[in-house]
């Protein structure tokens, strides 16, 4: 080497990142580079400079990015990871990335432009062996780190790498620790003697799912059905989730429930098992209230076993979506049995909601009192502010306020507000969906349900919301399939008395009276105090030409609906084609109704 050469060699202490972005399924090597130059422009490059970090390499599968501090490389580790779930929700199935990262700090040798040594080494090893979404660090980077950030640490203990003269300890990087109680992991809790965890919020653990397939290869479809209920759950914001490091310690061990509620602060527990056999695949799994060890959902899934990532989302998704009604009811029961007292935000919340749910006049104005009393709580609690937007949108379009357009004039604001507390929250745009439903605003009521349905994918009312703004805008066929979707999300949910018009609605606009009939008698069926499903019961009976059966579920809607000025003005509110609503009051005419 010359001297001069030597004189550009130089040796320092650096943290070093090395990503390594894959596809989740096989594809075609020249579409799979494509992809991978797509992330490295679209999401990898813009990120870097957030974190002062300098890519010094890249191949068609590797990234390798120096930092001076260390703590921002596992910052910017997080922030890639979290960026690849952003960008899949971009994309089809067949093109959705994964990615797993190593990070190190150690010596290193910079000559000409490069990077050389150890600390590069052990992070590109690190990167091997770290599975698909994980970040694997060392314990030199881990030992510098861990008291500085807020994120959740494994213990995989001493590793040997490839090339590597001595085992290396190695630490998993979990999620941010915020979901969770302090010291968790090192406290003794005792329920007896200690308040519930999580200010008494419904707090749920999701364990992993036990492969019972004998098949060794199906342990990353159990895993991955795991991860994945844990992931859709805490990004719903509805209920405090335990991390993943810390549920799948209890991965492969005999599980007593009660004892996994007390010692990770749960009220809930998730549990279930996958069994393949042949070409079909049984998914089971059972959500039970770990104090108690009562099963609260017990549901059973079997599948083709065809397109495996189509069908671990779709199993995901049914799971997640049964459960959060589940809880949630739960949780207003508990409330609402024990007597008021110390009350805090999340109890009137509680409170509120099992008022909001009988949906009367009175039931209604102790609702929103019960909301207006959280929010004093606790003036940063976008939950409260959206059942609050709700409550009183709700008593506007159901003739329970004096002037109807000063209450949407207050929802549309509350709607706002509560999407400003929290715009991760889906229930915020949900809610506000709705009020731009009823004053008008289609495109974004629109925007908002498709807006609720991406942070939420088993939000099972915005999918019904959504189908009605089909409907609305003479789309009904697509409305069908929407709705049809939402209620198979929450087929037992309290509201389904109020989706069921939807679907009759939607069929009736297509000349499928009949069905039309059958869904709207389902609504009434469940809920005497909304008539809305029964109007498509007599206007459909009446095109059909059963007058008589007409005339008996006319004198019914009657009953709620004295007169068509009612109907006439709410329709003509929500349809955008004139056309549509004449051929709803077309049959209602010919009924009788006037």
């Amino acid at each position: 080497m010359s001297e001069e050469a030597k004189g550009r060699v130089r040796r320092r202490l650096a943290a070093i990142l090395v990503a390594g972005p894959s596809r989740l399924f096989p594809s075609e090597e020249k579409e799979l580079f494509a992809g991978l130059r797509a992330f490295l422009t679209y999401v990898i490059d813009p990120l870097i400079p957030e974190f002062e970090g300098n890519i010094f390499k890249r191949t068609a599968d590797l990234v390798l990015i120096e930092f001076d501090s260390v703590v921002e490389a596992v910052r910017c580790a997080a922030a890639l990871r979290d960026a690849v779930v952003r960008y899949n929700q971009t994309l089809p199935n067949e093109q959705q990335l994964a990615i797993q990262i190593g990070v190190n700090l150690g010596d290193i040798i910079a000559e000409g432009g490069d990077i050389f040594g150890d600390g590069v080494n052990i992070a590109a090893r690190l990167e091997a062996i770290a599975e698909p979404g994980s970040i694997f660090v060392s314990e030199m980077a881990y030992h510098h780190v861990a008291d500085r950030v807020d994120f959740d640490f494994e213990d995989l203990g001493p590793q040997n790498l490839k090339n590597i003269r001595r085992p290396i300890r190695v630490y998993r990087m979990g999620a941010e620790i915020k979901d969770r109680t302090d010291d968790l992991d090192n406290a003794e809790p005792d329920i007896s003697s200690s308040s519930p965890a999580f200010d008494d919020r419904s707090a749920i653990a999701v364990l992993p799912f036990a492969n019972f397939s004998g098949d060794p290869e199906q342990e990353f479809f159990a895993d991955g059905i795991t991860e994945d209920i844990i992931t859709m759950l805490a990004g719903w914001r509805a209920f405090p989730v335990i991390a993943r490091n810390s549920t799948f310690n209890y991965k492969g061990r005999t599980i007593d429930i009660k004892k996994v509620g007390e010692e990770l602060g749960v009220r809930y527990v998730l549990e279930g098992s996958v069994r393949k056999s042949g070409r079909r695949v049984r998914v089971t799994a059972q959500l039970i209230r770990a104090d108690t060890n009562h099963h609260i959902m017990a549901e059973r899934y079997d599948r083709d076993l065809t397109d495996l990532f189509e069908l671990q989302d779709e199993i995901v998704t049914t799971i997640a979506g049964a459960i959060e009604p589940e809880i949630l009811k739960f949780e207003r029961e508990r409330i609402v049995e024990r007597a008021e007292h110390n009350a805090d935000a999340y109890e009137f919340y509680q409170r509120g909601m099992f008022h909001h749910y009988r949906h009367t006049k009175p039931d209604n104005l102790e609702a929103q009192a019960f909301f207006r009393r959280a929010l004093a709580s606790d003036a940063q609690y976008p939950q409260a502010a959206a059942a609050l937007t709700i409550a009183v949108l709700n008593a506007g379009f159901l003739g329970w306020a004096e002037d109807a357009d000063a209450n949407f004039t207050a929802a549309y604001d509350l709607g706002q507000g509560a999407i400003r507390l929290d715009p991760r929250y889906p229930n915020a745009h949900f809610a506000l969906g709705l009020v731009c439903t009823w004053t008008r605003r289609i495109e974004r009521a629109i925007a908002e349900f498709e807006e609720a349905i991406r942070l939420n994918p088993s939000h099972a009312a915005a999918h019904v919301q959504l189908g009605q703004m089909y409907n609305y805008t003479s789309r009904p066929e697509e409305a069908i399939a929407l709705e049809e979707r939402g209620i198979r999300l929450s087929p037992t949910d309290p509201r389904l008395f109020m989706w069921l018009p939807a679907l009759a609605g939607a069929h009736y606009q297509l000349g499928h009276y009949a069905e039309a009939i059958e869904y709207g008698r389902r609504s009434w069926k469940l809920s005497r105090i909304w008539p809305h499903g029964l109007r498509y019961v007599v206007a459909g009976l009446a095109q059909l030409g059963k007058m008589e059966e007409a005339k008996a579920a006319l004198a019914e809607l009657k009953r709620m609906d004295p007169d068509l000025t009612y109907s006439a003005a709410t329709l003509r509110r929500l349809f955008s084609d004139p056309a549509a609503v004449d051929h709803i009051l077309d049959g209602l005419r010919k009924a009788g109704f006037e």
